[in-house]
């Protein structure tokens, strides 16, 4: 027994080994041994334990104890060393007291170093962040949880005071709080607060944090124990929390639905604080007020369903709120248990959605009355005498939209808006008024009052509430009512309603005129049509007839014939200007004449005459779309009158300003020439001048007799004329042009100047485009011109005529022209006045060129432009002169050819000259013989 009072029991063992035995199996604690052992020693002994892992308590005794067997035991991890002497029992009193001492101090050992243990599973727990302080508040040690929270190393911080650190250096605030509790704890104080890092942090933490003080057995403190919680997670879920009751709780005021809960009879249990939206009453008066049965009436349910299904919806019913006024409420029932309530009641109004099913009904009938309806005013009607049921509301009106005087007309109202507003005047489309201001915005406008509304223009009337709905682009709905605020917020929705149905209906009625309209003028076009191609087919068939004419009149009779064939026309005729009595002499006609001809004279007269002198006249159509119209005025109107004549049309016969004559067409219809008649027609006069051309032109090429002129003019429009003028120099022009793609090209020999000036001078002039010297004298030589503008030989060949020479000099200008005996040298006249501005006729003579004509004619024609350019360009630069003034190399120069192709051109034009010469005219070596010099 052991000083404390406790029993020890003693085991021996016969060898180390049965010792160690022991120690393995835990069944003593703590081992005596002696140094000497059989076959080893103590300290062998001592070692072997401690690799056992074993922290049981050792003694070894000696009686020959030394300083090295001492250090031997102590190295080998002995706890304690005792020397033995006599007499014995001291030294048994001695390992007795050493032995008990070596337990307890053991037993303390292992105490402190579970506690060890324990301490660091909390340091090292992972969730949780704990510091170490020494007491003066310096930190000394951090595990691995607090490490991870900073971005800096912990080992660099050792030693700092702990508020200090990263871990507070958020705000100072935070550093504050942290050192109060570090300050605090020193005095022996535990603490705890809560700390969050700023909303602006990267990390937004927040940690609970506790300190608690460590003292050691006297009570003095020896450190300070931190630990952190990071409870951001659970303080959001918290916020959330308060958030979401804070939300039912709004939510549960404001919702229109009502929720109540009562047990089983009917007594409540749970008001839902909003019951006053629905019944007027406080959640207090309803508890007062008796059950539910009074509220919602009895026999709401059958609770045997209830019990069968768990809950039942959609049960209609109605209730009367505190004021008196009676609702349609849908109630859902659910069986519940909730707090000793056993039926939960969801009640919903749905008066006002009664109200607007009521009267969508009633809009639906009256869209339904909108088909019937044909015209706006009648959809109008429908409006002002079926919205009252709809509305609930009396006095109504309709304004359409008149575009033609930008103004809102009333096209109906009810009589008592008549009896409230009084008559409804027209109103401008402007904003100045309250129905052209909502038309104009195309904005409802709604007032409880309009007498407080600035636009009201008629302060007298007894309206009160009033609305002024748009129709669109139609026209304007006004409702109104001598209460004030009559629209509540289902009004309002069916009047839009109302004006919206009213709307479609007015398209619909505006896209079915549209429609007819639109049939009526595809009719109308069919019509136009059918007629244009009637017309087309004649003018195909009038280009067919005088492309295969070979003379003038029957040209004339052709188109007379084909226009009245179809009987779309009653009369034709085609008549030419006589000059010796300035009147239109009738050449062909066909058709219902009736004696109209010879009963008229058509003076050639811009104005008062009959339509074929007036287009005489001016060279413009003339169309008069109703004979009758002012029948008094003109004399020839009451002639064709009373030859059913209605319409004329007169188109002049023009081809490169060359009056051919006119024709004019008849029908028995008014407005038989419409825009395209008269544009197809017109262009039809065009086609016959050109024909009539062609004829003349043909003539003129069969005709041997023919007609020189000479005219002297004074005009620098002719291109001749100013650059003789220009350079002081004599031109000639010999006849011949080159019409190319790049323009027309004319040689003209130049006489008394030196041709290079006069080259230079031709090409600063305007109308020029190009100038080429062909040949050089030692006075003149030869030039040819490119001209921008038609030369005139070629309008004169279109007509005929041939420009057979221009002489122009610095103070005058001859022109020579050719005119064939079929073409009226009138005509050619007539072309060079208007073509120049002062022209005087020098000379008229008469020639019959015969086969020389001929021979001529047939090897021009032979001949292309290109050929008769290289031809003409040698000729005048001299090439066929002997000796050659120029080469065939420099002709080839001059036409940008190469000398192959000059040469070949050349002997071309030449076989060709001999073809028409010999083979053609059959000319016999013998007959020419007596010719040859």
């Amino acid at each position: 027994m052991n000083q404390s009072g406790q029993l020890a029991t003693v085991h021996t063992a016969e060898t180390a080994a049965n010792a160690l035995d022991a120690v393995r199996d835990g069944l003593v604690d703590c081992v005596v041994t002696a140094y000497a052992l059989d076959e080893t020693t103590g300290v062998e002994l001592v070692e072997a334990v401690r690799s056992e892992g074993s922290a049981v308590p050792v003694l070894l005794g000696t009686a020959n104890g030394n300083e090295t067997i001492a250090s031997e035991a102590i190295a080998s991890g002995v706890t304690d060393y005792i020397v033995v002497t006599e007499p014995i029992g001291r030294t048994v009193d001695t390992v007795l007291n050493r032995t008990e001492e070596a337990l307890r101090t053991t037993s303390q050992a292992d105490v402190q170093r579970d506690r060890a243990q324990q301490f660091d599973a909390v340091f090292n727990d992972t969730q949780t962040a704990t510091w170490v302080l020494d007491p003066d508040g310096t930190l000394v040690r951090a595990n691995e949880r607090a490490r991870e929270m900073i971005d800096v190393d912990a080992e660099a911080v050792l030693g700092e005071p702990f508020w200090t650190l990263p871990w507070w250096s958020h705000t100072a605030a935070m550093q504050d709080d942290v050192r109060q509790l570090v300050e605090e704890t020193r005095d022996g104080t535990a603490g705890n607060s809560i700390l969050s890092e700023p909303p602006d942090s990267e990390s937004q933490r927040v940690i609970d944090l506790s300190v608690r003080p460590v003292e050691n057995e006297r009570g003095d403190l020896t450190s300070i124990v931190i630990r952190g919680v990071e409870i951001t997670e659970r303080v959001s879920l918290e916020r959330d929390l308060r958030q979401s009751e804070e939300l039912h709780r709004v939510t549960l005021n404001n919702m229109t639905d009502t929720v109540l809960i009562t047990d089983e009879d009917g007594e409540y249990t749970y008001v839902c604080p909003n019951v006053h939206f629905i019944f007027g009453y406080t959640a207090a008066e309803i508890r007062n007020g008796g059950t539910i049965d009074d509220l919602l009436g009895e026999d709401l349910f059958d609770r045997d369903e209830l019990a069968a299904t768990g809950s039942l919806k959609n049960i209609e019913c109605t209730a009367t709120d505190k004021a008196g006024r009676e609702h349609t409420l849908l109630v859902n029932v659910r069986a519940v248990d909730i707090q000793g309530g056993k039926f939960l009641y969801s009640c919903r109004d749905i008066t006002k959605r009664k109200q607007r099913e009521e009267a969508l009904a009633t809009l639906q009938e009256l869209a339904r009355g909108f088909l019937y309806a044909g015209t706006h005013d009648e959809i109008a009607q429908h409006i002002v005498e079926d919205s009252p049921s709809a509305l609930d509301l009396e006095a109504t009106a309709i304004y359409l939209f008149d575009a033609d005087t930008n103004e809102l007309r009333p096209a109906t109202h009810s009589q008592t808006m008549r009896d409230l507003h009084g008559p409804l005047p027209r109103i401008h489309a402007d904003g100045d008024s309250l129905p052209g201001y909502a038309f104009i915005e195309g904005t409802a406008l709604f007032f409880d009052d309009v007498h407080e509304a600035d636009r009201l223009d008629n302060r007298a009337t007894d309206l009160r509430s009033a609305g002024y709905v748009p129709l669109g682009d139609h026209g304007i709905f006004v409702a109104g009512s001598p209460d004030v605020a009559a629209f509540d917020d289902v009004t309002r929705e069916l009047a839009d309603l109302l004006a919206a149905t009213a709307e479609a209906a007015l398209d619909r009625v505006r896209r079915e005129s549209q429609l007819r309209a639109q049939d009526r003028q595809l009719q109308q076009q069919n019509e136009q049509l059918t007629a244009l191609n009637r017309i087309n087919e004649t003018i195909r068939a009038i280009d067919r007839a005088i492309v295969q004419a070979e003379t003038r009149d029957e040209i004339d009779h052709t188109v007379s014939e084909l226009l009245t064939s179809d009987e779309r026309f009653s009369f034709a005729w085609i008549g030419g200007v006589d000059s010796t009595t300035d009147t239109l002499e009738p050449r062909a006609w066909a058709g219902d004449e009736q004696g109209y001809l010879d009963s008229q004279v058509f003076t050639v007269d811009a104005s008062g005459t009959e339509p074929a002198g007036k287009t005489a006249a001016t060279g413009d159509v003339t169309m008069v779309p109703n004979v009758a119209t002012n029948l008094r005025e003109d004399e020839w109107r009451a002639d064709a009158l009373t030859r059913d004549f209605m319409s004329v049309l007169s188109i002049p016969l023009v081809y490169n300003d060359l009056t051919h004559g006119v024709l004019t067409v008849y029908a028995d219809t008014r407005d038989a020439f419409d825009e395209t008649a008269r544009a197809v027609l017109a262009e039809l006069g065009e086609t016959i001048a050109s024909a009539l051309s062609a004829i003349e032109r043909k003539n003129a090429l069969l005709t041997t007799s023919l007609t020189r002129v000479a005219f002297e003019i004074d005009d620098e429009t002719f291109i001749l004329s100013r650059l003789a003028r220009v350079a002081d120099c004599t031109l000639s022009y010999q006849g011949g042009v080159q019409q190319t793609t790049d323009g027309s090209y004319v040689f003209v020999t130049v006489e008394d100047a030196a041709v290079e000036t006069v080259a230079a001078a031709a090409s600063e002039l305007a109308g020029i485009d190009d100038v080429r010297q062909i040949s050089e004298e030692s006075d003149g030589g030869v030039l040819r011109l490119g001209l921008g503008r038609p030369f005139l030989a070629l309008e004169l060949a279109d007509h005929g005529a041939v420009f057979r020479e221009a002489t122009a000099d610095a103070t005058s200008t001859t022109l020579t022209i050719d005119v064939p005996d079929s073409i009226d040298v009138r005509n050619i006249s007539q072309l060079v006045d208007e073509a120049f501005s002062d022209v005087e006729l020098h000379s008229k003579q008469t020639f019959d060129q015969a086969a020389e004509h001929d021979v001529y004619t047939r090897f021009l024609s032979d001949l292309t432009e290109r050929q008769l350019e290289v031809v003409q360009t040698a000729y005048y630069s001299g090439f066929f002169e002997s000796p050659r003034e120029s080469t065939g190399e420099d002709v080839a120069t001059m036409l940008d050819i190469s000398p192959p192709a000059f040469y070949q051109h050349v002997r071309t034009v030449q076989r060709k000259l001999f073809t028409t010469l010999f083979e053609e005219q059959s000319v016999s070596v013998a007959a020419s013989g007596g010719r040859v010099q």
